[in-house]
């Protein structure tokens, strides 16, 4: 009997694949339970049409994180932190402080999308990778100065 997978069934497939399952296992243990149904060609058109509608999704997200990307680029976020001798911070600029620099700006990131190896810990600038999407890094300026 052919199934289309609901949900990841370990041993059997993924969701979305298409397999030749027994009758008995297909009818009483993947279908009352929600992880498979029976590859009708109405359950296929379906399938489908979720695929497309989840690749166009993908995109999208892609597309906004290039433009997202472009504007991060163009700026300097602008930090300010006390100092001592030689330029050195009391303390350090994390992750979690250029985020929250970024949301008052009006741009969403999470801050671990935010790839800073160490903490910042001296004055001027300094330039990090964002990760925005698994295809798409941005270079973001960060400018420390003295309070």
């Amino acid at each position: 009997m052919k199934v289309i997978f609901i949900k990841d069934v370990k041993g059997q497939g993924k969701k979305g694949d298409i397999k030749d399952i027994s009758e008995g296992y297909a009818t009483n243990f993947l279908i009352p339970r929600g992880l498979a149904r029976v590859a009708t060609e109405g359950n296929m058109k379906t399938l489908e049409n979720q695929n497309a509608a989840e690749q166009k999704r993908k995109e999208q997200e892609k597309e906004e994180a290039q433009v997202l990307g472009k504007k991060l680029e163009e700026m300097t976020v602008q930090l300010k932190a006390k100092a001592g001798e030689g330029g050195r911070l009391f303390g350090a600029i994390t992750s979690k402080q250029i985020a929250d620099a970024l949301s008052q700006q009006g741009i969403k990131i999470d801050k671990r999308k935010i790839e800073l190896d160490e903490p910042i810990r001296t004055l001027g600038v300094t330039q990090m990778t964002v990760k925005l999407h698994p295809d798409v890094k941005a270079t973001l300026k960060v400018q420390v100065t003295e309070e």
